[in-house]
């Protein structure tokens, strides 16, 4: 008794020192770290990126240095970054996947081999392991980079569609998506990784585009050739699709998702980028796999990289068969809008209430959320009767071995069974990983291996702990817990078909796959890259219309109830995202009722430094208009200043002048002195600010003339243009400013599309633009 209460003490301060170095808030981490939740739901708190071109007289200068020569090398990079994104994405996705694969194979492998002894033992272990690698998974994510915390889907959406987040695309939140994932999929959770691998392409897509991280000193000026808003945004956007491609083995896919889902802007110059970045995915992905099949990686190869194939499944469908597959798509729809609106209240009232209260907190919870998945797929299969094992015939498969030995993927679990050819059917979906619990669900020639009490069971459970689970500190992805619900209600109609319909060629792995894409559908309102994404990961290109099916009907039942997954978490993270439509009340606004009674702050051209430095400190305008005046004393517009500009001009000082006299407009006088590449802001951070820039009192006496560095040629628009035009002429150039003028006095021409038609010419400064002028109106 002496020695058992010894351990008992020891274990009770062991418990207090583990306590005490949990962190008990974020107040150790920099104000940059605090990323991903914004300040107001408006927005107010995010920066908008700069997509637009600033044709300044720098950036007028460098093109017309540069050749045909300069221009070649820069599309040969374009491509090269694109081969280097696919390739990092590739490696990435396959570090996750074995230590995925390894940590669950482990994990089961000795939770196996320790209940054929005492099941009390081997549900503690198999706790303990979860425990461990939850806690590993939040404590990256609260000390090191909570902007990886998530899918991190509504960020990379929000970055493409204009608007900066920072800390989302710095090589911290890289490490802890890589990481963050790695334990949280592998400790059980559920969520998948194919959500965080789209973050995970991204990130490397931007680092690469920067050269690499400045911060902490791994960084190549050989690589920094696009640093430019638009430049990055078209990497990202092959890191997205190279992600989709990694997860899910689907390289169409990919384009489709990143073209469907994530971009606000699209060219057909960028289709062709993005489709080879997945197809180097594809391919770095296929060569570790088929080294992977020597046994090099350990436990990986038995779950692996998802792809179900289904192509020996059912071959064919009757008419009568559609009814029920649209029941699917109508359930998919009922039960994809509910777990949206059930996750963004969990996810709200979690961010209002237990988040404010610190890291400790959110490690906490991601532990008990962890307790409670490990109790609920250790224990309930135990409650679960075992079925025997299928006899050979004609609705059984001889090559599938029942039961399984212990500690082995697949079909048929022996799992708290009496007898040897015994299975447990709640096992085999409960206590397995994801990716074959799918591929058994997915099945053919397995009729009868669940009963309906058992998948109901699983349904509501697993339904139950996504909902809690989504929202914890950790990396997540939705993918594959929607495969998994959608798979289990559709096998379980399947079974109702097979049990009515009494057709031999029935099989309920068909109708699990159906399900699942119309949860999906439901859930993320995605259609065509979804569908393709299906066709790919099951091989089988003969269900791609009842596919198409039930993804029209479950979008369409959804979209009744609310917005898909990502734009409702967007909105709650307070993300400002540009849909593709505008809303119906812009049809009967104006411009400039858009514009409000706000006062417009501008600067003159010439102006001096201590005005420039008081209006930046009084507001947090990001552009400004340049006001010129005329000889005769009329008020002129000349272009739009950005802050980010002025802020490099005041931090170089090199451009003040004593007296206020504007220099030559061509930049002969006053030669440019920057790069454009200085007036970049890296990508994913604040840059700099107005505070960080010291100014003696001599400094704020002078002037500085800001006609080389405003941008001479802003979009304009009338005030009294409707709002919806204003709109989508804002969201489809991926503007960051709009000019809104009175109605203008004259016109000085008209151009048509034949004006846009150049032939090309040898001599360039022979083209004209053959524009129709108008005299007189």
């Amino acid at each position: 008794m002496t020695m058992l209460a010894n351990h008992f003490q020891n274990g009770i301060e062991t418990a207090k020192l583990v306590w005490s170095r949990i962190p008990n808030s974020d107040e150790s981490l920099d104000a940059d770290d605090t990323v991903g939740l914004l300040k107001k739901s408006d927005g107010s708190g995010v920066e908008s990126l700069d997509y637009e071109v600033i044709e300044n007289y720098a950036y007028r200068e460098e093109q017309a240095l540069r050749g045909k020569l300069f221009v070649g090398y820069l599309l040969v990079v374009k491509w090269f970054f694109a081969l280097l994104i696919g390739i990092g994405t590739g490696i990435a996705a396959v570090f996750i996947n074995i230590s995925v694969e390894n940590f669950a194979g482990w994990k089961f492998s000795l939770t196996f081999h320790i209940i054929q002894k005492s099941y009390l033992a081997g549900f503690l272990v198999y706790v303990l392991i979860n425990l461990v690698l939850v806690y590993s998974s939040v404590y990256v994510i609260t000390q090191f980079s909570p902007a990886a915390a998530g899918s991190g889907i509504p960020e990379i959406k929000g970055y493409l569609n204009g608007a900066d987040i920072h800390g989302i695309l710095l090589l911290r939140t890289l490490i802890g998506k890589i990481f963050g994932s790695i334990g949280s999929v592998g400790g059980g959770l559920a969520l998948g990784k194919e959500g965080p691998l789209v973050h995970t392409g991204a990130c490397i897509a931007s680092l690469l585009g920067q050269g690499g991280s400045a911060k902490y000193h791994l960084n190549s000026r050989w690589f920094q050739v696009f640093k430019s808003d638009r430049d990055q945004r078209d990497l990202v956007t092959c890191g997205c699709a190279a992600g989709v491609a990694a997860a899910f083995r689907a390289p169409v896919g990919g384009v489709l998702f990143a073209l469907e889902e994530v971009t606000s802007w699209w060219r057909s110059q960028l289709m062709w980028r993005v489709f080879f970045t997945s197809a180097v995915v594809a391919v770095v992905v296929r060569t570790a796999m088929g080294w992977c099949k020597s046994g090099k990686c350990g436990h990986f190869g038995s779950g692996g990289f998802i792809i179900w194939d289904i192509s020996g499944g059912q071959e064919d469908y009757s008419f009568a068969e559609l009814l029920p597959m649209a029941v699917i798509g109508v359930i998919g729809g009922l039960l994809g809008a509910l777990f949206n609106q059930l996750t963004l209240y969990v996810t709200s009232w979690r961010r209002n209430h237990l988040h404010k209260k610190g890291g400790r907190v959110k490690i906490i919870e991601a532990c008990l959320v962890s307790l409670l998945t490990s109790v609920i797929s250790f224990g309930l299969p135990l409650l679960r009767k075992c079925s025997p094992c299928p006899e050979s015939g004609p609705h059984s498969d001889s090559v599938i071995e029942c039961p399984r030995p212990p500690g082995m993927y697949g079909n048929y679990v022996n799992f708290f069974c009496s007898k040897d050819k015994e299975y447990n059917d709640l096992a085999t979906i409960f206590f397995n990983t994801q990716d074959d619990a799918i591929r058994n669900l997915f099945s053919a020639k397995t009729i009868h291996e669940y009963s309906p009490q058992s998948l109901l069971t699983f349904l509501v459970m697993f339904y139950t702990l996504a909902v809690v689970t989504f929202g914890t500190a950790v990396p997540a992805g939705q993918f594959v817990p929607g495969i998994m619900i959608g798979s289990t209600y559709g096998r379980l109609v399947g079974m109702l078909v097979v049990k009515y319909y009494r057709k031999l060629n029935i099989e309920e792995g068909t109708y699990a796959l159906l399900g699942a894409a119309s949860f999906l559908g439901g859930s993320m309102r995605m259609t065509v890259s979804l569908c393709v994404i299906m066709v790919e990961i099951t091989n089988n290109l003969q269900l791609l219309p009842l596919i198409m099916l039930v993804l029209l009907i479950s979008k369409a039942v959804g979209d009744a109830f609310n917005e898909g997954l990502y734009e409702e978490q967007a909105r709650l993270k307070g993300i400002p995202l540009l849909e593709s439509r505008p809303k119906y009340e812009m049809r009967n606004m104006t411009a400039k009722e858009a514009c409000g009674s706000r006062r417009v702050v501008s600067f003159p051209r010439v102006v001096k430094v201590a005005d420039v430095v008081s209006i930046l400190r009084s507001n947090d305008h990001n552009g400004f208009p340049v006001i010129d005046h005329t000889r005769s004393g009329e008020s002129l517009v000349i272009g739009l200043v950005l802050r980010s500009h002025l802020l490099v001009i005041l931090q170089s000082k090199i451009d003040f002048q004593h007296i206020p006299i504007p220099g030559d407009t061509k930049g002969v006088a006053n030669p440019i002195r920057h790069h454009s590449d200085e007036f970049t802001k890296p990508v994913s951070s604040k840059g700099i600010s107005i505070d960080d820039i010291h100014l003696s009192s001599d400094d704020l006496e002078m002037y500085v003339d800001l006609a080389p560095f405003l941008n001479p040629s802003p979009y304009i628009v009338p005030e009294d243009m409707s709002l919806t035009k204003v709109y989508n002429l804002f969201r489809q150039l991926g503007l960051r400013h709009l000019f809104v003028v009175p109605r203008p006095s004259r016109v000085l021409g008209l151009i048509t599309r034949k004006d846009l038609l150049v032939e090309d010419s040898e001599n360039v400064n022979t083209i004209q633009l053959q524009s129709t002028s108008i005299v007189s109106l």
